[in-house]
């Protein structure tokens, strides 16, 4: 009998991966009602039908010539669904309706770049072509896989903001009932966290961003023993925090009043009761779920309570640390993520009370660190030392390296299981509202 090769099998289990993923995306567009794409949710981003072509054209310019060597056949659609857009400067998209295609030519679109990257890839796999410019092909695989995960929570963020009229409705799960929460502090001794992956180590795909691993030596501080919760921030909003401009730094004070803002974009106000947009519902609002702001509403509540966001690496040091020096893959151990350690990997469309994963703490004490809502963190999005970009796609991370991005740790309920990895690090401007992203808060 002949062996298998590793290299053979790993693709195959990335095309399998790809496959799934695809189907996280198709999920996506299917909750839209046929009249919603081309509503733009997020007044800073495209319209929706730019996603629907966006995820294969990305793939296609990343696989056609360097792993396929396919031939082009829409090179106007490869060009228009190439790049997202990121507004830093205010400027926000005018574009219209009619300024792009129709639907059906979008899937078509769709559907032959999937059935000639399918065949290729199919049969790439028992070519000895492997790479193209020194590029693995299981590298660009993963990618691919990764970018278009990434954009299945992304994309929930502008569903999310969709009016509820505008959805196919789904079923939703029943909740559980958990203990009030308890807010407390727990105490992080001092030591030395490791940040990033080791470089060239190829059995772990990372970002070019996640390179190279360093270790940092952090003072001993103190943690929110849970993100802050609803409740918490209300009694923040209800002793003025919004009104108070001592809290709030020059930049986020201005934005706040520019754009009117009184509460998290995900509540509402009706007569004299608040009330939480889930995705598919408006319930009351859920006292002991993460609230979801941005990272300047974040800071001023962190201000309010005289404590301050945590770094990168007290974020690490609390999640991944313990008391015998040693650090774990997960906050929990090295067992792979599961349901019984945190509300992720797409499990469901809500967060959960911030209690209701014991068995996913740390072993420092800290709970709820994966899942359930990114959390913000008081460091800029800037790069490891020794940090090289990704040749093929070298602004993935590099032109986010402007002072104007923070970095987030942990994940939500719509982060997939291999973007929880220690050295995964998400990214987004300050003033952004939309991303789900709770907080804790720290005291040095």
């Amino acid at each position: 009998m002949l062996a298998t090769r590793p290299d053979i099998d790993a693709e195959h289990e990335l095309l399998q991966r790809l496959a799934e993923a695809r189907l996280r995306t198709d999920e996506l567009f299917g909750l839209l009602r046929p009249d919603s794409f081309y509503e733009r949710p997020i007044s800073e981003r495209h319209r929706i039908i730019f996603y629907l072509g966006h995820l294969e054209a990305f793939d296609w310019n990343l696989l056609r010539s360097s792993v396929l060597e396919a031939q082009v056949f829409d090179p106007e659609f490869d060009r228009l669904f190439a790049f997202g857009i990121d507004p830093v400067g205010g400027g926000l998209p005018s574009d219209q309706p009619t300024d792009w295609p129709g639907v059906e030519d979008v899937r078509r679109y769709v559907g032959r770049v999937r059935q000639t990257l399918d065949a290729k890839l199919a049969s790439s796999i028992h070519s000895d072509s492997k790479s193209c410019d020194e590029f693995p092909a299981g590298l660009l695989l993963n990618v691919a896989v990764e970018h278009r995960l990434m954009h299945a929570e992304t994309l929930t963020y502008m569903l999310h903001q969709l009016p509820i009229d505008r959805k196919v409705p789904q079923a939703v799960q029943p909740e559980s009932v958990f203990p009030i929460v308890e807010p407390a502090m727990v105490k992080i001794p001092a030591g030395s966290t490791t940040l990033g992956l080791p470089r060239g180590d190829d059995s772990v795909f990372g970002w070019d961003n996640e390179y190279e691993a360093h270790l940092v030596s952090v003072p001993a501080f103190a943690i929110d023993w849970y993100k802050v919760t609803n409740r918490q921030y209300l009694e923040f909003m209800e002793a003025g925090g919004y009104e108070n401009q001592a809290l709030w730094n020059s930049a986020d004070w201005n934005w706040k009043n520019e754009h009117s803002l009184s509460h998290p974009a995900f509540w509402k106000r009706t007569n004299e009761d608040w009330y939480y947009r889930t995705m598919f519902r408006q319930v009351p609002l859920p006292l002991d779920w993460p609230v979801y702001v941005s990272h300047a509403e974040a800071a001023a509540y962190a201000r309010w309570r005289k404590n301050s966001l945590p770094t990168e690496a007290q974020w690490h040091r609390a999640a991944y640390g313990s008391r015998d020096g040693f650090e774990r893959p997960y906050p929990w151990g090295g067992e792979p993520p599961s349901g019984k350690r945190g509300n992720f990997d797409f499990r469901g469309w809500d967060p959960t009370p911030v209690n209701a994963f014991p068995e996913g703490q740390s072993a420092l004490g800290v709970a709820d660190l994966l899942g359930n809502g990114w959390e913000w963190t008081s460091s800029q999005f800037e790069p490891f030392p020794g940090f090289k970009p990704f040749p093929f796609y070298p602004g993935y991370s590099a032109d986010f390296f402007d002072g104007k991005h923070y970095v987030l740790k942990g994940g939500s309920a719509r982060t997939a299981a291999c973007m929880l990895r220690r050295s995964f690090r998400n990214w987004f401007q300050p003033h952004y509202q939309y991303v789900y992203a709770s907080f804790r808060c720290v005291s040095n």
